[in-house]
């Protein structure tokens, strides 16, 4: 048998559980063994389910949103009340899910991506917070420019960390609500992302390498604004949800 064929599902505790916005919650997780996760900025686990009673196993990939190193594990979750997440509607502290992983290719590699444009949508965010947090940690220096859509001013996930951010690194960050309603107290960009918007925030567009990550149709718009500003499909990584 090919042993690196072999999945290892680890178990992590829930230590916390934020009520980040009225639809995300960030779940906080710490393996049992007190091991840390070996894995790039942008990587994403597969988060599973077990009840021991009934034998129900439910799996789904999430982007891993603490930096690199750290002793948790952070995941920005869209509590849609679907067959996954309506376990995690009724989890709490101390329960056990279990963590294999981590894989895929939305790394970002800190050395060679000096100048970056992060482009995120909804929990899109996730993958960006761990590359920012990893730029501020290893004090890289990296130039970040961070567009970042919502669709209403109180949706911004993890705000304060995003602003203390803005003030540790060379970050500038735009956030865009599109869907402004009168009285919400909103005084920023509004409407979707476009060459537009680009324009007027990142002037040296074609100086960065650019990283994508939203829901599908976000991240396929995103993919046709950029490549429509004559952006090479070289300098663009894409990934689908946070």
């Amino acid at each position: 048998m090919d042993n690196s064929a072999i999945i290892i599902q680890k178990p992590y505790v829930i230590t916390e559980i934020i009520h980040a916005t009225p639809d995300v919650d960030i779940f906080r997780m710490a393996a049992q063994d007190g091991t840390k996760l070996n894995f790039d900025p942008g990587m994403f686990v597969m988060l599973n389910y077990v009840n021991n009673e009934t034998g129900e196993k439910i799996a789904r990939a999430f982007s891993i949103a603490s930096a690199p190193n750290s002793e948790v594990l952070d995941f920005f979750v869209h509590m849609i009340h679907g067959r996954f997440t309506s376990k995690l509607d009724t989890a709490k502290v101390g329960d056990i899910y279990y963590v294999s992983g981590p894989y895929g290719q939305f790394k970002f590699d800190a050395k060679s991506d000096k100048k970056v444009l992060f482009i995120a949508g909804g929990t899109g965010i996730a993958p960006f917070m761990s590359m920012l947090k990893h730029i501020r940690n290893i004090s890289s220096g990296n130039d970040v420019i961070l567009i970042y859509s919502i669709r209403y001013p109180n949706e911004i996930i993890a705000k304060e960390d995003l602003e203390s951010l803005e003030k540790e690194i060379n970050l500038k960050m735009v956030i865009t609500v599109t869907r402004p309603q009168q009285g919400d107290g909103w005084s920023g960009e509004t409407g979707h992302i476009d060459s537009n918007m680009l324009s007027r925030h990142v002037s040296d567009i074609m100086e960065r390498s650019i990283y994508i990550c939203g829901p599908l149709s976000f991240t396929k718009a995103m993919k046709e604004v950029v490549a429509s500003m004559g952006v090479k499909p070289e300098k663009v990584k894409a990934d689908v949800w946070g």
